[in-house]
């Protein structure tokens, strides 16, 4: 049985960052990691941008900067048990803790039924399997019109590869941007060589020799030579859940970010809190919410009494467009459009009731802290006092 003051559940970029919280307020007490990856804390961005824009794949990696860390790497942990804090992973080891972080993020959701054939985008391992895919192969179908989605069919396009979006919404990231975006995205999409099936499901898959034929929900099969699924993710609450922790939409935390166990914590993709900003309970997951509430869990766990009350921003590079966002983004809730230049560079206001609940800088940067300022004056808006409100 190992003894560490602190123990992190989890690998990724919030635990990471919940080390660094812990070390600037305790220098000392010991710190373990257990992670279910058989890698050292990366950033997951960069596996959809910078890495197919030509960065290095050793650039990933997050700097340990000698913090005295016991990670255990390629172990999962199956047990929780408060009364008696401890932690057992599926070795059989044995972890007992003072306070413990649950960093457990999320699991990619899946195609009920279909081969192993599809790369569920989401991990570095993923993306060397994708990466040496498009070593050989030039045919490729990506699944989804999300985030991810949008992202990895641009990376591929820009590095020569003929790509295949299948998705069944109206067009990319319809449940996000206003209608005229949706249209001139896709059609963007189209000009830079992507065949963009909208308002489409896939049907089936199977394997011929290298190929994997897609057969689409109308008939259509696609010949390729790697399949990419992002159809996003499921917080990670199994572990929290046998603890007998609050789950709704992730793991419940308060403002200092414990669970309904004092001693327990949650950060990152996994955990539910409460957003000041937006006055409701939210789970957000983008890097900003997981470098800074991982550093707060952390140093709230070293025993320092600090609420988060940030309120993450978001971005995204697609091709040579790009955007940073902060708030709900909801493409049912009262949109402002205010272009410089008509789909190229402007800001787009997301209003319910007449208030600003989110704001997308489309090409338009350095303006994410007067975003969350307009946001959180909870202020009556019109078209009239919105235009011009952010410009760059």
């Amino acid at each position: 049985m190992k003894h560490h003051k602190y123990l992190i559940v989890g690998g990724g970029i919030t635990a990471d960052s919940a080390v660094h919280g812990i070390r600037k307020v305790d220098p000392d007490g010991a710190i373990a990691m257990i992670c279910e990856e058989q890698h050292r804390p990366y950033d997951r961005p960069p596996l959809t941008k910078s890495l197919w824009k030509g960065a290095p794949y050793q650039s990933i990696w997050r700097d340990e900067h000698g913090l005295n860390v016991a990670i255990h790497l390629g172990k999962k942990v199956v047990a929780l048990d408060p009364a008696r804090k401890t932690a057992t992973d599926d070795a059989g080891n044995v972890y007992t803790y003072e306070k413990l972080l649950l960093a457990t993020g999320g699991i990619v959701r899946r195609f009920p039924g279909f081969d192993g054939s599809i790369i569920y985008y989401r991990t570095a391992d993923d993306y060397r399997k994708l990466r040496e895919l498009s070593e050989h192969g030039s045919d490729f179908v990506v699944i989804g019109g999300g985030f991810i989605g949008s992202e990895i069919a641009a990376a591929l396009a820009m590095n020569d590869k003929r790509v295949t979006m299948i998705f069944p919404e109206n067009g990319i990231s319809s449940r996000v941007y206003p209608p005229p975006l949706v249209e001139f995205l896709s059609s963007y999409y189209r000009e830079k060589g992507v065949t963009v099936l909208a308002s489409e499901t896939v049907k089936s898959l199977r394997t011929e020799g290298a190929k994997t034929i897609v057969t689409t929900g109308n008939g259509t099969e696609i010949s390729a030579d790697g399949v990419v699924a992002g159809l996003g993710i499921l917080p990670n609450t199994d572990l929290a859940a046998q603890a007998g922790l609050a789950i709704d939409n992730g793991i419940v935390v308060d403002e200092l970010l414990r669970t309904s166990n004092p001693d327990i914590y949650a950060a990152g993709d996994v955990a539910n809190f409460y957003s000041h900003i937006l006055e409701k309970r939210t789970r957000v997951e983008h890097e900003d919410n997981a470098n800074i509430m991982g550093e707060t869990a952390g140093r709230n766990m070293a025993g320092e009494s600090e609420p988060y009350h940030h309120q993450p921003f978001f971005y995204s590079d697609l091709f040579d467009l790009g955007y940073e966002a902060v708030g709900e983004l909801d493409s049912s809730l009262d949109i402002i459009e205010d272009w410089k230049e008509p789909f190229r560079k402007g800001v787009i206001y997301y209003l319910r009731d007449g208030r600003v609940r989110g704001v997308l800088l489309w090409n338009t940067w350095g303006q994410v802290a007067a975003a969350t300022e307009l946001i959180a004056e909870k202020a009556a808006h019109t078209s009239e006092t919105l235009m011009g409100h952010i410009s760059d």
